[in-house]
Formats: C-alpha cells, structure tokens, sequence
C-alpha cells in the first residue's frame, strides 16, 4: 500500500482546505439568495409606485389632446396623371379642404404637414449638405458634400446646397374658420439654435431661396414638420375650410401627404406610447415583487444552517 508522502499530504490537505473554502463562500452566496430579496422587492416596488402614475398621467394629457389628420393628396389632383399634373407649372394646383372639429381645440393650434414613404433618414440623403455652407458667410463655394444638388446649371454653387434643401417642402396653406379668415403664425418654428448658430446669421436669409426661411430651417430637421400655429381657440363643430396650393410632388415615388392640426400639453403632442411604456414597465415591476412576496408566503425558503453541509459533517474518512 502506497504512502502518500508529507510533503504530497501537506499539498493536498492545502487544496482541499481551499476547495472547501470556496465551496462553503460560494455555498453562503446561494443561501443569502434563497430567501426572499427585500432590497430587490423593494426596488421593483418602487419603480412600480414611481412609474405607473407617470404613465397614466401621460395617457390623460395624451388622450386630452385635439388632433385632426387630413390627407390631400389623391382629393387635389382631379386629373388620371398626377404626376404631369403636378409638374406642370401652368396648372392652378389650388384645393379647398373642409374640416369640422369634433371637440375644442384651445390655442395654440399647431400646423404640421406629414409626409409618408418619404425617406428622410436615407444616408445618401442624410448626408448630401454643407454644414460649413449653412454656417458661413465665404463658406459658399464648400459643395464638395452636396452632390448630387451642388451647382446649378451655369456652375454656379447653389446656396443653400444638398438634396435636404432641394427638396424643400413647398405647399401652402391659407385658413378661415366658418368662413373668417384668420392668420398663421410663423413665427419662432425653427429651433433658436438653428436661427442663431447652426444655419449662421449671415447665411441664413439665403435659404429662403424657395420658400419662407423659417419653414426652410424646420425642414433642415429630421422630424415632424412644423408649418405654423393658429393662436386662437377653435370650438366644436366649426368648420375649418384650408385652401392648399398643391405643389409639392410626392406622386412620382408613391408618397402620401397630409395636414396636421394638433393641440399640446405638458407631453408635448399627441403620444400614447410614453404613457403606454410607463405604465407597462411599472406593471411588469409590480408583478415581479408580488411573485417575490407570494413565493415567499407560500413555499418558503429560509437560510440553511452550515453544519449540514456535506463538506462540513462528520465522516470516518474526512474528519472534521
């Protein structure tokens, strides 16, 4: 029979030891885990208590918010090819729209116009402007970033340059309710940043190369498009009738068009999802620590004494 020799013994009584440890502070973590985790259901508790109402707050303003959609664009053009109707520059392209409102809309009434399949984001278009051209005033001749809408006919560079301005939104919109006319604000639709900063404000007035300025630089942003606001209040059942000069080809790629009119609250417009996420996460918290608390009431599981650990009894060949 082999003898393990001092120095082998002393090696492996050190591993064992070792291993032991490891095995019993791991042993301890799974143990403080097996009862129920107050901080854990304290944390989702709260998350619950602090989001749920945020939400259903958010739903209330969302669903007090006045918001007319009214799509124009196949009701404006009489004609079977609309898109050689609409490129057409002798054509009286005028249309009358009738909206009736269904519940009062307190001013500010907000004007935006909402573009569909209309691919904002694509990266050749993204990218197909002069940021420095916008900025400065010697920036002028910096096109290199602006193809395929860089220099006009004669070489000229074209200011401001880059499909995004190209393409600038160029419908009208005159508006009177029960049969008053009355005026839209256009002023302050553009973030202050890009009047003061980023278009520069010796650049600036030349964006109005195909339309008012400020509508312009409210093109320049990648969101919902702000025309204008109706300052007055707007009752229930008022008709409001909207002559639309129907310029803006969106028939040769499939587009849609439509007209906005929205009020606000502390959310902003109208917006369900914010609440909606709100109230979902709050509710998926809730029942998280519920589930906690009931397991624990039902089956529970308290902290297991170290002795009776396997490791840990008394054995005739692994004496404690």
């Amino acid at each position: 029979m082999r003898v393990r020799s001092p120095k082998n013994a002393s090696l492996f009584g050190s591993l064992t030891g070792r291993l032991r440890l490891t095995r019993h502070v791991a042993a301890r973590g799974l143990l403080s885990l097996s009862g129920i985790p107050a901080p854990i259901v304290g944390a989702f508790s709260l998350i619950g208590i602090v989001f749920v109402p945020i939400g259903l707050a958010s739903l209330s303003a969302s669903q007090a918010i006045v918001e007319l959609v009214d799509r124009y664009d196949a009701e404006c053009v009489s004609a079977s090819d609309k898109v050689g109707f609409i490129q057409d520059t002798k054509t009286d392209k005028a249309c009358t729209r009738t909206i009736t409102v269904p519940k009062p809309m307190k001013g500010p009434v907000h004007i935006y116009y909402q573009l569909e399949n209309f691919y904002q984001n694509h990266r050749r278009y993204v990218k197909s402007r002069s940021d420095k051209q916008l900025r400065y005033k010697d920036a002028t001749n910096l096109i290199k970033t602006c193809e395929p809408e860089g220099t006009s006919a004669d070489g000229a560079p074209i200011v401001p340059c880059g499909l995004i301005a190209w393409s600038l939104f160029n419908d009208t919109y005159s508006f009177s309710v029960n049969k008053k006319a009355i005026e839209v604000n256009k002023k302050n639709i553009a973030w202050e940043s890009d009047k003061s900063s980023k278009f520069g404000s010796d650049v600036y007035p030349k964006i109005s190369r195909k339309g008012d300025s400020l509508v312009a630089a409210s093109w320049m942003r990648k969101c919902q498009k702000l025309y204008g606001r109706i300052e007055s209040d707007i009752m229930a059942s008022d008709e409001i009738t909207v002559v639309i000069q129907n310029n803006y080809n969106t028939y040769s790629f499939g587009g849609t068009k439509a007209l906005v009119l929205s009020t606000t609250s502390w959310i902003g417009g109208k917006n369900n999802f914010i609440g909606v996420a709100y109230v979902a996460i709050g509710g998926i918290c809730f029942f998280l620590a519920l589930c906690f608390v009931i397991l624990h009431v039902v089956k529970p599981r308290t902290l297991g004494d170290p002795s009776y650990l396997s490791w840990n009894k008394e054995s005739p060949d692994h004496p404690n």
